[in-house]
């Protein structure tokens, strides 16, 4: 029988759960007061009043989370890639003119800092200096974008090796010895393979971080990037494949490979004496790489660290630890900061930060490619070698 209080209560119902889930969304999705306010303003419109969304805004602080929305907020999770939009963007947009990102695009939260090395590319064919602008124009569209979305939470760039960094990496996979130089800015070979080092790891952790982000918005906009960073590989790999540099990428792969942990999801450009242009796993799906994961390569570590390798001091914002490391309020520490507990930011040694200072590092990164990995064969028709035990 039909009862017009039951349809009124079911509608009560209804617009009480839409509320209850969209003021979770949104605490879930900020970082702080003043954004969440923002959000809640916003999402006035669809029922929410003003004056109700400020008070529940001022109600929630940005350290308090409801016990059923546990891990990272989305904005934290999005503050991560703002840092390695920074990184891409530097990389590129130095390869192409000498210059980095404009002062209106490097301020935020968190410790910021210089970038070293980088320098223009003396491209000698026309496409690859018009992929090397391209990329350039979408990782600096991307820094911008980042930071809009965020707004007063977006973390401010951090310091940026890319320079020192390159030539550390190089050792560690074995392109070049310890003590021999390696300008990754002296030729587009160079350019391309540093490139190379970026972009899959990219894909990767924006694929892992998609399921942490429950803002549908903020969903999208990571999906959007993910795409577009994606294209990059694709074009980077191709372009490496057509100039036969396979060698190279399998001795980076491999280091990738050995410092992000015990499994193997990381593939050159060839495998099996195949193309392979598009890494994936046998579903035809992209590979995920968590956080740390991330980190581990950024920071040229397999350990448990905060800093290192292409960011020096680490990155800015709670997720800034490699390996398992616990999220960590604030992150870019100084290297030796007074205060923070922890010497040279590094929880599991010696100071690793700055690490083109010092072989030390480089040797470690190294070692770290002899790490027990049940790898596929990488190379040409080639199987893959047997560990040492």
């Amino acid at each position: 029988m039909f009862h017009p209080f039951m349809v009124s209560n079911e509608r009560s119902v209804l617009v009480m759960f839409d509320k209850s889930f969209i003021a979770k969304a949104i605490s879930r999705s900020a970082e702080n007061a003043v954004d969440r306010r923002r959000f809640f303003q916003t999402a006035g419109i669809a029922g929410l009043g003003v004056s109700s969304a400020a008070m529940l805004a001022s109600a929630a602080p940005a350290s308090a989370q409801p016990a059923d929305m546990q891990g990272p907020s989305d904005s934290a999770i999005l503050n991560f890639a703002l840092n390695l939009e920074y990184l891409e963007a530097e990389f590129y947009l130095r390869a192409i003119d000498g210059q980095g990102l404009s002062s209106d695009l490097i301020g935020g939260t968190g410790t910021p800092g210089d970038v070293t090395g980088g320098h223009a590319v003396p491209f000698k064919t026309k496409k690859i200096e018009q992929y090397a602008r391209e990329i350039a124009a979408d990782e600096k569209a991307h820094v911008a974008f980042l930071r809009t979305a965020l707004g007063g939470a977006a973390v401010s760039r951090p310091a940026i090796d890319i320079g020192a960094s390159f030539t550390a990496a190089a050792v560690a996979a074995g392109l070049i010895k310890e003590g021999e130089p390696f300008d990754v800015y002296e030729s587009e070979e160079n350019f391309l393979l540093g490139a190379f080092i970026f972009e899959d790891v990219g894909v990767t952790a924006y694929k892992g971080a998609a399921p942490l982000i429950t803002n549908k918005t903020f969903l999208d906009a990571a999906a959007g990037i993910l795409a577009v960073e994606a294209y990059h590989s694709g074009i980077i790999r191709t372009t490496l494949s057509g100039l036969d540099l396979i060698a190279p990428t399998v001795a980076i792969s491999d280091l990738r490979d050995s410092v992000d942990g015990p499994e193997d999801i990381d593939q050159p450009i060839v495998l099996n004496d195949t193309a392979n242009l598009v890494p994936t796993d046998a579903n035809g799906l992209a590979f995920s790489r968590t956080p740390g994961q991330v980190l581990n390569i950024v920071y040229l570590t397999p350990d448990s660290v905060r800093s290192g390798g292409f960011f020096p001091n680490g990155v800015n914002g709670e997720l800034n630890g490699s390996g398992n490391l616990p999220a960590q309020p604030g992150g870019s520490m100084p290297s030796g900061a007074p205060g923070t507990g922890i010497e040279g930011t590094n929880t599991g040694g010696p100071d690793m930060g700055l690490i083109g200072l010092g072989g030390g590092v480089a040797l470690a990164a190294g070692a770290a490619i002899a790490v027990h990995h049940n790898k596929s064969a990488k190379t040409a028709g080639e199987p893959a070698a047997t560990p040492a035990e």
